[in-house]
């Protein structure tokens, strides 16, 4: 009878084993998110409303949807939250604001701005070829001079820096995580002058190209939300 409950407690314990063992990989693999994407980049902006309605729908303005959807290239996705800001309300700031003092249309739609505007600031975000975190060199924005990141001529023909931060961890140096950052040069003359964007999610693998999603608490559509803002002034004169 003894041997019998103590090859009972014997099995419970190698079950109790195997179960967790089982759970410890299903924690581990269930964490990962797949890369590659059935479609195209623009059925992939599509395919996530909460993110990307608004800029699904202004590359459709700017004359862009052939080029997302059979072109290969590398595409820094802003997200809709950015565009909201952008265009704001007359209480509240961004474009609204500034046309209502002045005095002229407001912004009720996305059609309403000037599809040359849409395509000018969306083509800052767009890079030849497909180009994954791994593809890009290390940066390290305290010294520039060592890890530089590489700068990169995006449709619109600005220039961008674009690079990885390798993070530290457990106090090492450069051992942590990494995380890509794409910078806006607005004047080659003046190098340090740049406005970062950092990326939250990278490496999103549609058919005809890449997707980093950048984090949208980082930075404002275009890099310049007033450039962009006086370029919709100009045009509503």
């Amino acid at each position: 009878m003894n041997t019998l409950k103590t090859l009972t407690g014997i099995i419970a314990c190698i079950l109790l084993i195997t179960t967790a063992c089982k759970k410890d990989e299903y924690y581990v693999d269930g964490g990962r998110a797949n890369p590659i994407f059935e479609g195209d980049i623009l059925a992939y902006l599509e395919s996530k409303p909460m993110e990307f309605d608004t800029i699904a729908q202004i590359v459709k303005l700017a004359g862009l949807e052939e080029t997302f959807r059979n072109t290969e290239f590398t595409f820094f996705a802003p997200r809709d939250e950015n565009i909201k800001t952008l265009i704001g309300t007359f209480d509240r700031g961004g474009a609204n604001r500034e046309l209502f003092f002045a005095g002229r249309d407001t912004i009720q739609t996305l059609a309403d701005v000037d599809s040359a505007i849409w395509r000018k600031y969306l083509e800052r975000y767009m890079f030849q070829g497909k180009n994954k975190l791994m593809d890009y060199p290390q940066i390290d924005f305290d010294v520039l001079n060592i890890y530089p990141g590489q700068n990169y001529t995006s449709y619109a023909n600005t220039v961008c820096n674009i690079g990885v931060v390798y993070n530290d961890a457990n106090n090492i140096k450069y051992m942590g995580y990494r995380q890509l950052y794409i910078s806006l040069i607005p004047d080659l003359s003046q190098p340090d002058n740049w406005v970062v964007q950092k990326v939250a999610s990278s490496d999103v693998q549609p058919r005809n190209g890449v997707v980093h999603v950048i984090d949208f608490t980082s930075g404002e559509f275009g890099f310049n939300s007033w450039e962009v803002i006086n370029d919709i002034m100009e045009s509503k004169r």
